[in-house]
Parts: C-alpha cells; sequence; structure tokens
C-alpha cells in the first residue's frame, strides 16, 4: 500500500493506493488562509500537520489493514511557501504563502544585486516565489531572520515532521529563486544575493527518491508497523502531471482551479523567462517542465459568485451548454496580480463593456471567456519557447462545467481531453512517487496516463469571434497597468 498526501491551499487530501495504482480510500481536512494586512497571505505550518494527522486517521478508520500494509508515503504540496525554522526546528512565523504579493519590490533588488539571475534560475522573480520573501523578512523582521537556520516549502516541513529530515525536491525547488534549474542544483549565486547560505537550504531530491523513514513514534501513532519510506515528492503541478501521466516530452494538462495552469512535459530545459512561462524541473529524473499561470482561475468565479449571491454552479449553469460566441464584456482575471505573461503582481483585475442591459448571464459569461483568454496567453507564451501544444487533458475544479471546457478548448484551438471520474490529482502522484521510492519501479512505466471520459473539441463556428474577443483581451493589460488604485 502507499499513502498519497496533497497538501494545498484550502485542504490536505489523501489517497491510499494499493500495488495495481488501484485506489482504495479517500480523505481530506480543510485549512485556512490568513490575510492580516491587503495582499498577505499566511497559514500556521501546524495547522498543516494537524490536517495531515486527521487525514490519517480518516484513512485509517476506514481501512485499518490497508494503513498497516504502507510501504511508502509521497507528498504533492503548494509551492514558494516560505516556512521559516530555528536551529531546534521550532517555527519562527507563520508561512509566508506563493499568492502573497508583499515582496514585489524585493524581486526588482535581486535583479539588481544579480543581473543574470532569470539566466540562472530560468524564470523571472516573483513575489509569490520563495526568495523574495526572505529578502522581506531580512528588511521587515530582522530578529526572526537572524534565527533562520532553515528554509522549507511546506510540503517538506511535513516531511521533517514525519522523518527529521530536511529535504525537498527538484520540482518544488525550482519555485524558490535558489535553484539553478538546468543544473539541479542550489546556486550559491542566488543564495548570495538574497542573503542567503546554502547550509540553509535543504538536502535535494528526485521526487521518485527515498528521502528517509518516518519516526518510530509516528509509525506507531499512524499505525504503520512497517515504518514507510517518504518518496521526495513533488510541487503541486508536478504531481499532478506525475497522477496524470503527463511526464513524456510534449504532454499537457490544463489545470482549472483556484489557480490555473497550462503544464507541458519537457525532455529538455526551456526557459522563457521573458514572458513569466515557468520552467522547472519535473518531479521525475532528468526530466523538466514548463508552465504558463494564471492566479485567478475558478477563484474569480468564486469572487462573482461571492458578489452576486448565487453559487458558482447555479452561475454557469444558467448560461445552457450551446456555445455561439464569446460574452458582450471582456474580463481581466487579475483579481490577484498575474504571472504569465505580465509577472506584475500589483495589476487588479477589470471589466470591460459593461452596460445597462449586463446581467449575472453577461457577466458569467465573460469571466468564464476571460480565464480561457488567460490559458491563451499561457499557451502563446509557452509557444515563444519553442513548446508546440497539440492536445491538453483538463483537470480540476473547473472541468465540472462542461461549457467552460467548450470555451477553454475553442479559445486555445486543441482538443480537451477529461479523465474518467477518479483521482488523478496531487495526491495520486504522490502516491505514485511513493510506489517508486519504495519499490525502484521506473516512472515510465508506473506514470501511464487515465482513460479519456470524453474529448472536447474546439467549436468551429465560435472560433472567429473568439479569436477577435482574444485580440480585445489582450489590448486590455497594456491600457491599464500603470493605473494602480490604493
Amino acid at each position: 500500500m502507499y499513502l498519497g498526501l496533497d497538501f494545498g491551499t484550502s485542504s490536505v487530501k489523501g489517497v491510499l493506493m494499493d500495488a495495481k495504482q488501484k485506489i482504495v480510500a479517500t480523505a481530506s481536512s480543510p485549512l485556512k488562509v490568513s490575510r492580516p494586512h491587503p495582499g498577505w497571505s499566511e497559514q500556521n505550518p501546524d495547522h498543516w500537520w494537524k490536517a495531515a494527522n486527521a487525514v490519517v486517521a480518516s484513512l485509517r478508520k476506514q481501512k485499518p489493514k490497508a494503513i498497516a500494509q504502507v510501504a511508502g508515503i509521497g507528498m504533492s504540496g503548494q509551492q514558494h511557501g516560505a516556512t521559516l525554522l530555528d536551529k531546534t526546528g521550532k517555527v519562527l512565523r507563520p508561512c509566508i504563502l506563493w499568492n502573497d504579493a508583499r515582496s514585489f519590490e524585493e524581486c526588482k533588488e535581486i535583479l539588481a544585486a544579480c543581473p543574470n539571475a532569470m539566466d540562472i534560475t530560468g524564470n523571472i522573480p516573483l513575489a509569490g516565489f520563495t526568495a523574495p520573501k526572505l529578502m522581506w523578512v531580512k528588511k521587515h523582521e530582522p530578529k526572526i531572520f537572524a534565527q533562520v537556520s532553515k528554509v522549507l516549502l511546506p510540503k517538506d516541513y511535513i516531511r521533517f515532521r514525519m522523518t527529521g529530515t530536511y529535504g525537498s525536491d527538484m520540482s518544488d525547488a525550482s519555485g524558490t529563486y535558489w535553484l539553478d534549474v538546468a543544473k539541479r542544483a542550489w546556486s550559491d549565486t542566488m543564495l548570495a544575493a538574497t542573503h542567503m547560505r546554502r547550509d540553509q537550504m535543504p538536502e535535494l531530491f528526485e521526487g521518485t527518491d527515498a528521502t528517509g523513514q518516518i519516526t518510530p513514534a509516528l509509525a506507531k501513532a499512524w499505525g504503520m508497523p512497517l515504518r514507510p519510506v517518504v518518496a521526495g515528492g513533488g510541487g503541486d503541478n508536478a504531481s499532478a502531471a506525475v497522477g496524470i501521466g503527463a511526464v513524456k516530452d510534449g504532454q499537457a494538462l490544463v489545470s482549472i482551479g483556484t489557480s490555473g495552469v497550462l503544464f507541458v512535459s519537457n525532455d529538455r530545459y526551456s526557459p522563457n523567462a521573458a514572458q513569466a512561462v515557468h520552467a522547472f524541473c519535473h518531479a521525475v529524473p532528468g526530466t523538466w517542465h514548463q508552465m504558463g499561470v494564471i492566479l485567478s482561475a475558478t477563484a474569480s468565479m468564486e469572487w462573482l459568485a461571492g458578489l452576486l449571491k448565487t453559487p458558482a454552479p447555479k452561475l454557469t449553469s444558467a448560461l445552457g451548454g450551446a456555445l455561439t460566441g464569446p460574452s458582450t464584456a471582456l474580463f481581466l482575471p487579475y483579481l490577484s496580480g498575474e504571472r504569465t505573461p505580465v509577472g506584475d503582481s500589483q495589476i487588479r483585475g477589470a471589466f470591460i463593456g459593461l452596460a445597462h442591459e449586463t446581467d449575472a448571464k453577461v457577466m458569467t459569461h465573460a469571466v468564464m471567456d476571460g480565464v480561457a483568454f488567460a490559458f491563451r496567453d499561457c499557451l502563446e507564451a509557452l509557444r515563444a519557447a519553442g513548446t508546440d501544444v497539440k492536445r491538453v487533458m483538463a483537470v480540476g475544479g473547473g472541468t465540472h462545467s462542461a461549457l467552460w471546457l467548450k470555451i477553454i478548448a475553442t479559445v486555445l484551438n486543441v482538443p480537451v481531453d477529461l479523465p474518467v471520474a477518479g483521482d488523478v490529482g496531487g495526491a495520486f502522484g504522490g502516491a505514485r512517487m511513493a510506489l517508486m521510492a519504495a519499490t525502484g519501479a521506473d516512472y515510465k512505466k508506473v506514470c501511464t496516463g487515465p482513460k479519456v471520459a470524453k474529448t472536447i473539441l474546439p467549436e468551429k463556428k465560435a472560433r472567429a469571434a473568439y479569436e477577435t474577443a482574444y485580440q480585445n483581451y489582450k489590448k486590455v493589460y497594456p491600457a491599464i497597468k500603470d493605473i494602480k488604485q490604493t
């Protein structure tokens, strides 16, 4: 048996998988985000640990015999979070999360201190990354900064609690801005530019490596007498790709979750930092990936649902299933800034073309279009990096809307495959990495794709109208980027 744990922003999810990769039990435990100031986003790392214990307890209650047979644990985690520990392993402050925007000025300072930073990391510095957060802490919380002995990413803090190992994997480490992504190694140049030291970094592993065993005390508490090994694991998107089987060159997925990701696996390192494409190591050895990232995908729809006091599924279902063309309004989904292609943490969203006759349907349609256009921006940035996407596998909560999938297929002009019902997300990817860490199995054999439930094709009759709307959408950001509301 193998356990996969996914440490997301809103919950911790767990799946129990057998040797034939059949899921035998699932569980989840909710998390809350703290926003003490505008633009800030934090969580207490101890809450992750409590949620992990709750998930394991639930799985153990469901399948006590299966839990007792667990031989490997793999983790997927939200990326970039700065979890700061002192020399005793004590957490020094709440973790600064991936969607925290406070350190945008520090990004400029990194480039000033290291003009070739983008050549080393393959990425532009973004406020969401870990390194600028530490520079912010040094500037604004110097007493805490002086005590920092280790910096861990969210899932890697759980690894430390489980095994005592200070470790991270290549995919998650790629999002710190301290990694030489091409060499798959910490960069002393980047560490020095951000006032950090190599001894403050965790040891690096591939996602399929064994990083240690859980402690005897935890093995007893969790009912796992085999003391399973803990795999290197991966960042959430790389882990989801392992779960969906996107590990070979050119395989792509579109994740329509709180944030949105257009992910492509590469057999080579292929950066395009100028357009905020993330060029990261994959969670499997000798492989990289590119990501176009949008910060508010289903989060945009949830925002509108809250504004209109109507559940999101009711808003989307009111539009029906037919797609004849785009909304009469345009929506820019930059509610918490944007990554690809603009790399602007301070920009905010906008509606364009509102009129007296604009109603909930028009606004809902505009939000769905706007997210699809943001994915198109990601696709164009990937193409500029030399990567062509022929088709994508869709995952995430947004896939529950057939119309949204039709809009995305039409705007991207590629077929969108929908997997059969079942968990193919980060937790399942974690369980697969657990299997590989425990058995040494080849990732090319383990990471097969799921069966396709159906394929959504672009709507030919709406293509021209959507292309015109997308060209209009592209004009919005340049027109408003210097208008910053305080």
